[in-house]
């Protein structure tokens, strides 16, 4: 069955492959970057993206020289932003050791920041030909439904047994059409949700599609519950600009600008959470004056609901106690500086106030 399973999904995707800015391609470079991009991400919101970066930054030498403030202003929208510093850490470190070139064996790209295993290896055998086996959301669940994997996919001891399961699939010398072949399985036939069994070019040999047990597989342990948490942000107007404070580097959201703010603490109202965040972090006594807007947003492992607040400087001026940088700026000159959703949102509000 394993050869017979790569070799109908190598005559299914010599067909239906699809098309992307980055198939096609050897170059280490431009798939590094779309596959980090799609890490977490869908391929429609990646495209844009993906096209904006390589105008921007078309070559690994261009990345390296480039930057944070410009990186994280091509990447803003497109979330966990440690990618994209990650990035600017790896191309630099490959254009000073590696004289610009990247390598191509699995375990040297997994010494880069921000590449793991399954990156280095789509990266070595798409860019390199190398026999490398890829594991990411779509392959975990093709395999599981086609051989009725019956570990939950989401623990480690699941995880390495399907590497091994990945790697003794994988055909010899064509690892670079069959690893795409298995990703664009999962995207687009073998879904979540109400797979396409009867276009499936394996389901002469999928044990899922045999017994009717598609929606069982791939066995998830079940996740601990997302917590919540309330948080407040301060519009600060002075003559005629708007405090906005960086983010330091390290850290969620690093690097990127935001309105000065914090968590509420249990028993706080909105307004008092407000005037201890601007003293903490500013050493600025504030006044709240009244709320603005209410924004929400979920990210990986919490949620979030923001009330933004007018506030007032009621003494000394505000400085840098825990951002990297504070700058005064004009609100329509808020979108050259990259922010997380939130605060975008809150910056295009202004616009139109």
């Amino acid at each position: 069955m394993n050869t017979e399973f790569g070799r109908l999904l190598l005559n299914w995707y010599a067909v239906h492959a699809r098309q992307m800015p980055w198939r096609g391609k050897t170059d280490a470079y431009a798939i590094w970057v779309s596959e980090i991009m799609l890490q977490q991400t869908q391929v429609n919101t990646v495209i844009p993206y993906y096209d904006r970066w390589m105008q921007k930054f078309p070559n690994v030498q261009a990345l390296a020289s480039a930057k944070e403030h410009d990186v994280l202003n091509v990447w803003e929208g497109l979330g966990y932003y440690s990618r994209a510093r990650n990035m600017l850490k790896a191309a630099r470190l490959v254009s000073e050791t590696c004289q610009g070139q990247f390598p191509s064996s699995a375990a040297e790209l997994c010494k880069l920041p921000g590449v793991g295993r399954y990156t280095a290896a789509a990266i070595s055998s798409i860019a390199f030909g190398a026999d490398e086996a890829v594991l990411d959301g779509n392959v975990k669940r093709v395999l599981a439904r086609v051989f009725e994997f019956s570990e939950a996919v989401n623990t480690p001891e699941g995880e390495k047994k399907l590497w091994l399961l990945a790697a003794d699939l994988l055909p010899k010398g064509e690892a670079s059409a069959y690893n795409q072949a298995v990703m664009d399985l999962g995207a687009t036939i073998c879904t979540p949700k109400l797979p396409d069994c009867t276009n499936c070019p394996v389901n002469t040999i999928c044990k899922s599609q045999k017994h009717n047990t598609q929606e069982k597989f791939p066995v998830m342990r079940e996740k601990q519950p997302v917590p919540h948490i309330d948080v407040v942000a301060a519009i600060i107007r002075q003559n005629g600009l708007v405090l906005i404070a960086r983010r330091p580097s390290k850290g969620l959201l690093g690097g990127l600008w935001e309105f000065p703010g914090g968590k509420l603490e249990a028993g706080e109202s909105h307004a008092e959470a407000l005037v201890r965040e601007i003293r903490e972090e500013l050493g600025s006594e504030v006044f709240a004056t009244h709320m603005f807007g209410v924004y929400r947003h979920a990210y990986t492992h919490f949620k979030v609901t923001l009330q933004a607040w007018f506030a007032d400087l009621k003494g000394e001026q505000p400085i840098a106690l825990e951002a990297s940088e504070l700058r005064w700026v004009k609100i329509e000159e808020l979108g050259d500086y990259p922010m997380g959703k939130i605060d975008r949102s809150i910056s295009n509000d202004l616009l139109i106030i």
